[in-house]
Formats: C-alpha cells, structure tokens, sequence
C-alpha cells in the first residue's frame, strides 16, 4: 500500500476541525454519528489538493466505515482514445479504495475489483458507490456488457477495502451509470442511478434498451434519474426502477432545455436535519447543484448550487459527515492540466446554513 500524509498550509487550505470518535459501524451516508472525547488527533481539510497523485481517480464516493472515511473512486487511466459523445475514452478497467483515517493519513489500497474478474462485463468500469450490510461491505458499479449497453453489477467483501468478488451477473432491471446507494436511518437502503449522453439514460424511455438517441423536447420535462429500493439481501431491488422527480420551486418539473439546473448525471443523497438532499451534476454546465425533499424516493425541489465549475468537463461528487463536519469529494483535472479524462479526486468543508440550504462552494481560493 502506498501511504502519504497531505499537510495543510493556511494559504490554500480550509480551517482545522478537531475529530471525536466517529460512529461505530455507521452505515451509508445517512447523517448519523456518536462522539467520544479526545480519541483523534487533529484531522486536516483539504482545500484544492488532490488526495492523492499516484493514479488519477475521479468520481468519488465517500463512507464512514470503521472510524475512517473510504473513498470509492473510479481509476482513470491514459487510453489513448479520442474523445467521443458515447465517452469511450474513459475506458477504466479497476477500482482502487482509497482511505483517510482519523490522523488524515490517505491510503491508496490494493487493487478492489478489475474488469477480468467480472464475468459479464466488457469495458468501462466508470464510477461505483459502496455500502455495508450486517457484516458485508457491497461495491455497485457500472460497466458495459459485452452488447455495449451500461448494467450495474455489485460485488462483495468482508473488508471496506476489498477485494470484492463480483456477481456472476448484473443486477435484474438496473441499467445505466453512477449507482449511488443512500442507507437511511430506519434500516432501509436506496439505489439511485443514472446519466445522460454516455450513460444512456436516454435509450430507455419505452422501457427497453433502443440503441438510438431519443431525448425530450426542451419545453418538455427533462430525463429524470431512477431509484429502487435495494432488496434485504442488497443484491436486487424490489419492484422497478422509478423516476426521481426534479422540480422547480413552482411545482413544475425541470425542463429538458434548462441545463443549468436539469440533472445529468452523478446523483447523491444525503439526510440533514429530516431532510433528503438529492445531489447532481449538470454535466454540461458543469454545476453540483441539489434539490430537497421529504421522501428518500422523491419529489424533490431545486434548490441551488452545490459547487461551481472546476478545471476539466465532469464533476462528479459524494457528501458525507464525518464527527458533526459535512465535507464534499469532488474531483478536476488540474494535476493532468486540463486532460478531461484523467483526474484527481480532491475534498473539502460543506456548510448547511441556519435555513437547511447549502452554502455555495467556489472550487478554487478566491486572492
């Protein structure tokens, strides 16, 4: 294992926060936590630093398991593809868990799970999300079958680090990208997913795959993410996949033309306060932005944004709290100057304001 520890300069970095005992067995990224006194040493916030510069990694999915915050990142790597609409050069073949313990050391741990070890999958292994059940650690992750079409399959583990032994088969009914699992408070878990463009959403309006483009007038409602309830034993859902409804604060869904707000891809969900807080990326205007709701399942009503545009085309992110601090993982392409699809995973404070809303974060130090 590679093991470093990123030290904080107060030009560039955000404020100190002093970690207590975190919970024990906290499960998902529901809002959760116990404290005890004085275990932790002081643990330091990144500001605009990647977590690590050993590999790129993106897309970054964080957890509190076992008194550590795990990230689940995608692993980019150089492809040598041109770029393309379906995002072919994001050709990613393993997943690599990185985690920070309370001192802020970040690990880059072993190889998780590869493309050869996965029995129906044939490239692309784009951005997972992870989850713990009594006693088993689950990796969701998309990749496209051997017909080109993006499933998502999961994988288990008795470690939050892996290795993670695949499924034999995708999960029944589940197809597109970004699975993101929300495990709320009363034991219940969700499996949200969905992209646009690359991710395909698009090609499953009917019901079934169409390997054609179909997308919604802009006047219309925009293409919507999916959500299920994970099944008990976390390996299937129950029932099939629905829309997670986006509304604008009228009422009214968000439409297709509006980019500034209308989701793309990237969904998140955290619990703050009773509230549901879905979280999203607008892809092409490059914004985190979220909306709130009383339901895990939706409706959800657009709020603002999250984070503002960083160096590179994505951005995709996780929310996570960590001793009584929220943080957001996010991730640009600031160590590859500017290469879209090599990126670095990178973290930093996330405020709730007295009003339930998000303060605003600019990605870069304003001088």
């Amino acid at each position: 294992m590679n093991r470093f520890l990123n030290r904080a300069s107060p030009s560039i970095f955000a404020s100190l926060v002093i970690l207590m005992m975190t919970m024990n067995g906290c499960e998902g990224n529901s809002s959760s936590a116990t404290h005890a006194d004085d275990k932790f040493p002081d643990f330091r916030v990144q500001f605009d630093t990647e977590l690590l510069t050993q590999i790129y990694t993106a897309d970054p999915s964080a957890h509190v398991f076992e008194d550590a915050i795990y990230v689940y990142p995608s692993h980019d790597i150089e492809s040598g593809i041109e770029r393309s609409a379906d995002g072919a050069r994001f050709a990613m073949r393993d997943y690599r868990v990185i985690s920070i313990n309370p001192k802020g050391e970040v690990t880059l741990h072993e190889e998780a799970l590869s493309l050869d070890s996965i029995a129906w999958a044939k490239k692309q292994l784009w951005a997972p999300d992870a989850a713990y059940k009594n006693g088993k650690y689950y990796l969701y992750f998309p990749a496209k079958d051997e017909q080109d079409i993006f499933r998502v399959g999961v994988a288990m583990s008795d470690t939050p680090s892996g290795p993670f032994i695949a499924q034999a088969e995708p999960i029944k009914d589940v197809y597109s990208i970004d699975p993101a699992v929300f495990a709320d408070t009363d034991g219940s878990y969700y499996l949200y997913v969905g992209g646009i463009w690359g991710g395909q959403l698009q090609r499953w309006q009917m019901g079934h795959y169409s390997p054609h483009d179909t997308y919604p007038n802009d006047d219309e409602p925009a293409l919507m993410p999916k959500v299920a309830m994970l099944s008990n034993d976390m390996l299937s859902i129950e029932g099939q996949l629905q829309d997670v409804v986006l509304l604008n604060k009228d009422g009214s869904p968000l439409k297709a033309g509006d980019n500034q707000k209308r989701f793309f891809e990237a969904a998140w969900v955290h619990k703050y306060q009773g509230k549901y807080y879905f979280s999203y990326s607008t892809g092409d205007t490059h914004k985190i932005a979220y909306a709130v709701g009383d339901n895990p399942m939706g409706p959800f009503v657009y709020q603002g944004v999250v984070l503002n545009p960083v160096v590179g085309w994505t951005n995709h992110h996780s929310i996570v709290e960590y001793a009584g601090q929220w943080y957001l993982f996010y991730h640009d392409s600031k160590l590859s100057k500017g290469q879209t699809h090599l990126r670095s995973v990178k973290m930093t404070k996330l405020t709730h304001l007295a009003d339930g809303s998000i303060e605003t974060i600019e990605p870069y130090p304003i001088n």
